[in-house]
């Protein structure tokens, strides 16, 4: 007869079944995209459409899509209730969190004049 899963935890030392739901709690608080995200915080497509004053397809649209603005990013974490924090991580140090860019400011006016100039070249 097979064994589920839960029956196989049940039947580790006590130790290894703490290691098991340590990890199982880190990997319930990783989403794999946006979609989950928003099915997490219970809001349909429609809603975060209207939140952003777009229609459902182009919400649909950016929850495929695997590169995008931090503006566009921020504004449908927003839509569904949340609030957008960027965290650096390096190696060998703490995680760093970035002021600035993902509230759409930036702090450095040189950095800005840099980025446009760079744009107008490309």
């Amino acid at each position: 007869m097979a064994r589920n899963l839960n029956d196989f935890i049940a039947e580790l030392p006590p130790e290894r079944q703490a290691e098991i739901e340590a990890r199982y709690q880190v990997l319930k608080q990783e989403v794999e995209g946006l979609r989950e995200m928003r099915q997490i915080a219970g809001k349909a497509q429609e809603d975060i459409a209207t939140a952003l004053n777009i229609k459902q397809p182009s919400v649909s649209k950016i929850e495929k899509q695997a590169d995008m603005y931090l503006s566009t990013l921020r504004s449908y974490v927003e839509a569904i209730g949340g609030k957008l924090e960027l965290t650096v991580k390096l190696p060998g140090r703490p995680a760093l969190r970035l002021q600035g860019l993902s509230d759409g400011t930036v702090s450095d006016d040189r950095t800005t004049r840099t980025v446009a100039r760079r744009r107008k070249h490309a």
